[in-house]
């Protein structure tokens, strides 16, 4: 048996029992699978907004999507880990969570951690930067030192996925990078991370773009789609591309037609819901991740450590998440 914390019912994190410790059995990994010793976690929105709106069937569900930390045992057709690698990963949305002693996750998921960082530190970096690169590589279609003489305009820059998606963008593309921030932490905090031009998404987008007198190709909607979208198309470059991974009620793309716009949702989970041919592709993407953090190329977007894996500390994570405050990544190490 092994320590677990998921929930039994959805709903807000301030109910009584919102989220609970429970004991279960400790998986056993699959044809392609490792068993992971989890030494750190991470909290991204995902796992909140499963928390408040997904009620699991047949018992408690164990929530956290990312991990770091050393492999146990491995399955019968492995090939990329042994017992004794340390790892990180994010995990798969249809299968239990990482906020539990151990985990199975599929190998060609995950990526050797950097060793210029800590596991639980490390544990802060999979999802978003996996989430990020799909964005910049895949689907707005750019190769490595591409872009120069474009822009890329991160809306929320100073969230998990704008802070590392503003580095790639940055240190692997020519783009000039435009970030969006509206108080002095966070216009500080994307500044660090290499942005460009910082922009106040409290105030018209379009507006604010005009003013700098750049016209960005590309746009990462990462937050408050629905109340910029309108602001975006006046903004963009004719033919640019929107790529979004926020969830609006609605988005009415027939506007888009007159410049010519794409549009596009990425989604991380994805390949590994759907165990697409290029599943692997995120394998190489985070080994590539932790080269760029051991030659420090990227810097780590760790900014909160939530303390030791427990129902509290969970707790205080999933409130700081939903109060709109949280820069950068949040952690907590394993289990005591």
């Amino acid at each position: 048996m092994m320590k677990a914390i998921g929930y039994r019912d959805a709903g807000p994190i301030a109910a009584p029992h919102a989220l609970i410790e429970f004991e279960t059995e400790t998986p056993e990994p699959g044809p392609m699978d490792l068993l992971v010793e989890v030494r750190g976690i991470s909290v991204n929105p995902v796992d909140v907004k499963v928390r408040a709106t997904a009620s699991p069937e047949g018992g408690a569900r164990i929530l956290g999507f990312d991990a770091a930390g050393v492999v146990k045992a491995v399955g019968a057709e492995t090939t990329r880990f042994k017992p004794g690698d340390a790892v990180f990963y994010a995990g798969d949305l249809t299968r239990p969570g990482t906020n539990a002693a151990l985990h199975v996750v599929d190998e060609r998921i995950v990526g050797r951690k950097p060793t210029a960082l800590g596991f639980t530190e490390a544990a802060g970096m999979p999802l978003t930067s996996i989430t990020a690169w799909e964005m910049l590589f895949d689907s707005f279609g750019l190769k490595a030192g591409e872009g120069a003489g474009e822009a890329l305009l991160v809306i929320g820059g100073a969230g998990g996925v704008g802070s590392i998606l503003i580095q790639l963008a940055k240190q692997l593309t020519g783009l000039t990078v435009i970030a969006t921030a509206s108080r002095d932490d966070t216009r500080a905090w994307v500044k660090k991370m290499g942005a460009d031009h910082v922009i106040n998404h409290r105030n018209p987008l379009d507006a604010e773009i005009a003013a700098l007198g750049i016209a960005p190709r590309y746009v990462a909607a990462l937050t408050q789609t629905g109340r910029h979208f309108e602001a975006i198309q006046k903004l963009i470059k004719p033919r640019g591309h929107i790529a979004l991974i926020d969830d609006p009620e609605s988005l009415d793309i027939l506007p888009l037609k007159v410049k010519a716009l794409s549009v596009s949702w990425e989604f991380m989970f994805t390949r590994s819901m759907f165990q697409t041919a290029d599943i692997a592709a995120q394998h190489h993407l985070l080994n590539r991740v932790a080269d760029l953090l051991d030659d420090g190329t990227l810097i780590s977007t760790v900014n909160h450590h939530g303390g030791t894996l427990s129902v509290d500390n969970l707790r205080k994570a999933h409130e700081f998440q939903e109060s709109g405050k949280a820069i950068g990544k949040t952690v907590l190490d394993g289990f005591s």
